[in-house]
């Protein structure tokens, strides 16, 4: 697989003094912004069900996000993030048992591969950004979203973006330290805004991604149907 960039990111319930408490932390507000994402998938939901999430969002284009590695439990998620085209393409042939394509990008390969939409809603964010101890110059930033989507669900998440495998232990205990001083109980598992959305209104969808978890181990990135992407 190509390589990309580890993100790590825990998932909680935003609370009305959440944005208070990150302003006493010294986080720092980055932007407020409104952005559309649409999901893909095959018919059969070939990608989803094998723990791969095709995006392509407004104004930023395609990314794709794979399983991570087999590590420490808990109410988190560890993807690796593709978001050059070449490599989304490589990865969606390898997964869908398909030849390669040619040298066109997702949108080239979209029939081919039978990629459809299967979800698509607008997201407004407030991005925060901090570092927990400045007096370590090695102290991974942390950024925190607060979004609301179109179909009136709020989730916010706390994540971390490494390059090794090595280091998602550290991430993942900043990120579990700072969700901790939101008041973010300790095994919290909110639900991802797509995994709402499939739940409300393609309940089919949701359904076959609930049996097909709660049928095997589940894997690292999908702790919990329901705490997926989105």
């Amino acid at each position: 697989m190509a390589q990309g960039l580890i993100e790590v990111e825990r998932k909680f319930i935003p609370q009305p003094e959440t944005e208070e408490r990150l302003k006493e932390l010294g986080g720092i507000l980055e932007h407020r912004v409104t952005f559309q994402d649409s999901y893909y998938d095959t018919p059969e939901l070939s990608l989803m069900r094998a723990d791969h999430w095709l995006r392509q969002r407004q104004s930023s284009g395609w990314e794709l996000k794979c399983p991570g590695a087999a590590g420490v439990s808990g109410p988190h998620t560890e993807y690796l993030e593709l978001t050059a085209e070449p490599a989304i393409v490589a990865q969606l042939c390898e997964v869908l048992g398909a030849g390669v394509l040619g040298a066109g990008g997702v949108a080239d390969v979209l029939g081919p591969l039978r990629l459809q939409e299967v979800a698509s809603f607008v997201t407004k964010r407030t991005a925060w950004k901090l570092v927990l101890s400045r007096a370590n110059e090695e102290e991974p930033l942390l950024r925190v979203d607060l979004d609301t989507a179109d179909f009136g669900y709020a989730v916010g998440e706390v994540e971390a973006m490494v390059r090794e495998e090595a280091e998602v232990p550290a991430a993942l205990e900043k990120i579990n330290k700072l969700s901790s001083m939101l008041g973010v109980p300790a095994q919290e598992k909110a639900p991802a805004k797509l995994m709402v959305y499939l739940q409300r209104f393609r309940p089919q969808y949701y359904q076959c991604l609930l049996e097909v978890h709660s049928s095997r181990e589940k894997p690292q990135g999908t702790k919990d149907a329901d705490s997926s992407l989105g």
